[in-house]
Order: structure tokens, then C-alpha cells, then sequence
């Protein structure tokens, strides 16, 4: 066990609190924070010693309408997702149908990675624990925006996307070994992801609210909308819906269902009496650190974050705060923001749902945590600080991109040269077209990605995607051959605010012949 891990579990020793209240103002503290950063709605669930002290919706659950969040409003809780797929295969591991140390090829015997090597040595614990490999957000353009590609074909054109760190070297997050996962689980159990999940932790657990999202699944009653802030204005947006990837991302819960999650995941797998979901050494195994983080320099606003003991267990991140242990994880999906953290020191738990990308769930669940550690720090003023600091950061960033600009200096070819077929090997077709507006992008499996190419200097374009929803313009940068054809074409991003799962940057677009 490494250091690291021994201190954590001498920490997750459960020790007798009190059920705190919360703050006296703490309702007028949740309004404020939703008004700084304009959240129509959120939830919280907060449980200590297995009791709910609070399942509470604030708010409403569309902009400009009044149907108010209550504790059975739904929001999608996103890449929280990630702890229930490893808890179903926890399950697996205690029947003795599959082992953490297994090669994920002895279940999944079509995986493959790009390297046959990493392919023989890559086990079940490593597809949670992001140390593969494969770079950050590696391959989600395969599933993020919605894709017509099935999860079985994520998992299969994995393949095809280079590694760019040596195996179990270093920390980089991902979802598509999630997707693989559940694979794996479908694999070993016969049953799919969602029904595992359904039957052997929703149904058990008591969590009678949630929903494992479908494409119909914005038509399931007391369901939040889901809302962003587009080209400056908040607004309503378009959810995520497709279902190829859920195992990383997939549920959908209440208030009242995380409480009765938090209460579980804190009493060591016991949910009613002397029924367990899970055994109490598997608790210890999904807490346990396997990745360790870097370290990040925590700006003077958040100084109490600073943490020297950071890393990534099964489903879970696991940190320090104050001396004790957190566990806890964040998920983010167009217009749904959370954050799940539990002090098992203090046998607390708390989980803040939004439906507005934002930070608010951070001044809440860290108000909450001080509120129990007898700590104060001002966490509103700071995050609603950041987020101005960060929103300049970001404005004084384009204006340096269109400064640098030489606007005067267009393509060497004519605008027709660069239309064609193209293909990238993990993504697959991407076609480019001349028509009378222009040049325009069209990613093959992607409906949402239909973009304008505008010329931006020598063989560089910006691309405007039309949905401006999305929030992720681009450049495209040709690369001519020595006769004046082009000979291949890189993407990355336009902005440093666009998501990371927008890996535009690991495309390599090749013309393809005729």
C-alpha cells in the first residue's frame, strides 16, 4: 500500500459526530450564490450519521417558468456516475466473477488499445483509474456530442488513439474506459449496464427516483431543464441524451436518492438494518488511492483547498481538506453541473446538483464542510471572484488570438482545394464542402458538428460551428505537400474555455484519394 494510502485509511475510520444543523442563514447563503452565478435551480442532499439532515430543491427547473425543484427533481448527475459503475463491478469482484488484477482482454477478448503490450497488461482496476495512457478527454468526440456510434464501437475504435504517456506513468482523465467497463460488466454479468445498475444498486439502495438516461429521458415527470450561458446570455440549451456512454456519465438522481447513495457509501455498503450492498473491505477499495493527481497550486482564493495528498481511486477522487479525508468526485454535461463529497472522518456526505454550468455547487459543498469542521472561509465571495477573474482571463485570451491575427494573409489555394473526403483514423469521416457560403465542416457521425469554415491567416480557418450551443469553435490548420495539394489537416481548439472532451487536438485529418 502506498503511503499515501495508509494515512487516508487511518483517516476513514468512522468517528461519532454530532448531526449538525446547518447554518442559521444557509437558505439566504444558497440564494445568493444561485444569484452570483445565475442558477435557475439546484439541489442538495446532506447526511451525517445515518441520518438525511437536509434533501432540499431551491429554485426552478427552467429559466422563465415556475415549476419549482423540490427533493424528487431530477438532474443528470453526469461523471458521479462513475462511482456506481465501479461499486457494480466491486459487485462482480465479491461473487468472484472477475478480479481487479484481470486483464480486461480475459472478458473483453475483441479490446484492444494501440499498443499490443498495454493491450495484454491492462486490468480492470486500470480502466478506472486513468493512468492508461491515452491523453486527457482521449476519444470523446466518439460519443461527445451526441454520436451515431454504438458504445460497443467507442470501445472498439480505442485501437486507433495513440497513447501519449507510458503505461501507469501518469494521471490523464477520461470516459471511454468507463464506456469499456460497462462493457465488461454486460460481459461477466449477461446483463447490460443499465439493467446491473437498475437491479443490484438503484433497486436496493432505495433510489426510486432516478433514471438512467435514454433519449427520451427530458420526458420523464419532474425532470430539471438543463441551462448555459451562450455567447454572454444564460439561456435554456439542448441536453445530452444519447446513451453510448453511460456508464461514465449515465444517471439521473434526485436530493432524496444521493442522500440514501451518501448513506451507503459512508456505512460500508449497509443499506437498511443488516442488509449490505457491498462489504466493508470493498469500501476501503474503492476509497483507496491508486492514481495520484498532480498537485495543483490552489489560487490565494481557495488556499484552504491546498492539498499535499491528491489522487484518483475506483470512481472516486480522495484528497485532504483541513486533515481529513474527502472523498468526493464533480459532473459536468451540457447545462448540468455536481458535485458529491463525503468526509467519513465525520461520517458526512453531501451532494449539490445545478442546472446551470457554473461553480455553484462549490461555495455550497465547501460551506457545508466548514460549517461541520468549525472552519469559516468566505467561499462565496471567492468562486463568485474567480469566476470573473476566470471570465477575463478567457475574454483577454481571444482578444490576444485576434491581435496575433494577420488578417490580410488568406490561404494559398483556392477555397475549392481544400474541400474533400477526409479521414481520421480513431474518429473515422470528416467531409469539407464548397458551397456558395463557403466552406463548411461536416463530421460524419456527429450531427451537431456542421461548422463554417472562415478564413483566419495563411492555411488556418476558424471554424464556427452553427449550433452555438456547442461552445467550441476551432481552428483547422492545412498542411500543403510539396506539389500544393494538401496532405493533411489539424484541429484544435479555438478558446482555453472549451471543454476538454472536445479533443479536436488529437485529430489527424488525411485527404482521402480517389
Amino acid at each position: 500500500m502506498r503511503p499515501t494510502a495508509l494515512i487516508l485509511a487511518a483517516l476513514a475510520a468512522p468517528v461519532a459526530a454530532q448531526a449538525p444543523e446547518l447554518p442559521a442563514d444557509f437558505d439566504a447563503y444558497v440564494a445568493g450564490v444561485m444569484a452570483d452565478h445565475e442558477v435557475p435551480g439546484l439541489a442538495i442532499a446532506v447526511v451525517q450519521d445515518g441520518r438525511v439532515i437536509l434533501a432540499k430543491g431551491y429554485g426552478v427547473r427552467a429559466l422563465g417558468a415556475n415549476d419549482r425543484v423540490d427533493a424528487h427533481t431530477l438532474f443528470g448527475i453526469a461523471s458521479n456516475t462513475k462511482a456506481f459503475t465501479a461499486t457494480a463491478l466491486a459487485l462482480l469482484v465479491e461473487e468472484g466473477k472477475l478480479g481487479w488484477e484481470d486483464p480486461v482482454i480475459e472478458h473483453l477478448p475483441w479490446f484492444r488499445l494501440s499498443d499490443a503490450w498495454v493491450t495484454s497488461q491492462l486490468t480492470i482496476r486500470d480502466l478506472l483509474v486513468h493512468r492508461s495512457g491515452l491523453g486527457l478527454g482521449a476519444g470523446d468526440l466518439l460519443w461527445w456530442p451526441s454520436s451515431t456510434y454504438t458504445r460497443r464501437e467507442v470501445a472498439e475504435r480505442l485501437r486507433f488513439l495513440p497513447l501519449v504517456t507510458s503505461f501507469r506513468s501518469a494521471y490523464a482523465y477520461d470516459n471511454v474506459l468507463y464506456t469499456v467497463a460497462g462493457e465488461v460488466i454486460e460481459a461477466v454479468s449477461g446483463m447490460p449496464w443499465e439493467a446491473f445498475v437498475q437491479q443490484r444498486i438503484l433497486d436496493p439502495v432505495g433510489m426510486t427516483d432516478s433514471r438512467i438516461r435514454h433519449p427520451g429521458i427530458m420526458g420523464t415527470p419532474n425532470i430539471s431543464g438543463t441551462h448555459a450561458r451562450v455567447e454572454g446570455t444564460v439561456r435554456a440549451i439542448t441536453p445530452f441524451t444519447s446513451d453510448n456512454t453511460n456508464p461514465a456519465g449515465g444517471i439521473t438522481a434526485s436530493a432524496t436518492d444521493m442522500a440514501k447513495w451518501l448513506q451507503v457509501q459512508l456505512d460500508s455498503g449497509r443499506v437498511a438494518g443488516a442488509t449490505r450492498l457491498f462489504r466493508p473491505t470493498t469500501t476501503r477499495e474503492l476509497w483507496r488511492i491508486v492514481t495520484p493527481q498532480p498537485e495543483v497550486v490552489a489560487p490565494p482564493l481557495l488556499a484552504p483547498l491546498a492539498t499535499p495528498i491528491r489522487g484518483y481511486a475506483l470512481g472516486f477522487e480522495v484528497r485532504l481538506y483541513r486533515g481529513q479525508q474527502v472523498v468526493t468526485h464533480t459532473g459536468g454535461l451540457p447545462g448540468f453541473i455536481s458535485r458529491v463529497a463525503m468526509l467519513p472522518g465525520k461520517r458526512l456526505g453531501i451532494a449539490v446538483m445545478t442546472n446551470m454550468e457554473s461553480p455553484a455547487m462549490e461555495p455550497i459543498t465547501w460551506r457545508i464542510v466548514d460549517h461541520v469542521l468549525g472552519a469559516n472561509h468566505d467561499w462565496r465571495s471567492a468562486y463568485a471572484t474567480l469566476a470573473k477573474v476566470q471570465a477575463d482571463q478567457i475574454a483577454a485570451a481571444r482578444r490576444g488570438a485576434s491581435a496575433a491575427r494577420d488578417s490580410t494573409a488568406g490561404p494559398a489555394l483556392p477555397l475549392a482545394s481544400y474541400a474533400g473526403a477526409y479521414r481520421d483514423a480513431w474518429y473515422g469521416g470528416i467531409d469539407i464542402a464548397a458551397e456558395p457560403s463557403g466552406l463548411v465542416i461536416r463530421f460524419g457521425h456527429t450531427p451537431s458538428l456542421v461548422g463554417d469554415l472562415v478564413p483566419w491567416q495563411y492555411e488556418t480557418f476558424l471554424v464556427r460551428w452553427r449550433d452555438r450551443e456547442l461552445r467550441a469553435d476551432a481552428f483547422i490548420t492545412f498542411t500543403l505537400d510539396p506539389t500544393g495539394k494538401v496532405a493533411e489537416a489539424r484541429m484544435a481548439p479555438a478558446s482555453p474555455d472549451v471543454d476538454f472532451s472536445y479533443d479536436f487536438q488529437d485529430l489527424r485529418l488525411v485527404p482521402v484519394r480517389r
